[in-house]
C-alpha cells in the first residue's frame, strides 16, 4: 500500500498531465465543432508539456534535465503556430461552405 509520504510533487504533476491529456482526448471525441476540437488538442498538448516538465526533475540537489525543457519550449512554439494555421483553415472552410 502506498502511503501519503510516497506522493511527491512530481507524481502529482504527472498525474495532472495525464488527466489533462485524457480530458483533451475526450473533448476531441465528444465535440463535432472544429474550434472545440482545436481547444481540446491544445489541452492535450498542455498535459504532455506538464508531464515532460515533471519527468525532467532529477533530484533536489541536481539540476533538471535540459532536454525535456527544450522539447517543451519547442513544442509550445509549434503548438501556437499549428493552432493559428488550423484556425485560418477552419475559417476559410466555413467561408467556402457558406457560399
Amino acid at each position: 500500500m502506498v502511503g501519503l509520504s510516497a506522493i511527491n510533487p512530481q507524481f502529482l504533476y504527472v498525474c495532472a498531465g495525464i488527466f489533462l491529456f485524457a480530458i483533451g482526448l475526450w473533448g476531441t471525441w465528444l465535440h463535432a465543432h472544429y474550434v472545440r476540437k482545436i481547444i481540446s488538442l491544445n489541452v492535450m498538448g498542455a498535459g504532455v508539456f506538464l508531464t515532460l516538465i515533471a519527468v525532467a526533475y532529477r533530484g533536489e540537489h541536481l539540476p533538471p534535465d535540459p532536454v525535456p525543457h527544450a522539447l517543451v519550449l519547442t513544442g509550445i512554439v509549434v503548438a501556437v503556430s499549428a493552432t493559428a494555421l488550423a484556425l485560418v483553415i477552419i475559417r476559410r472552410l466555413e467561408d467556402a461552405t457558406d457560399e
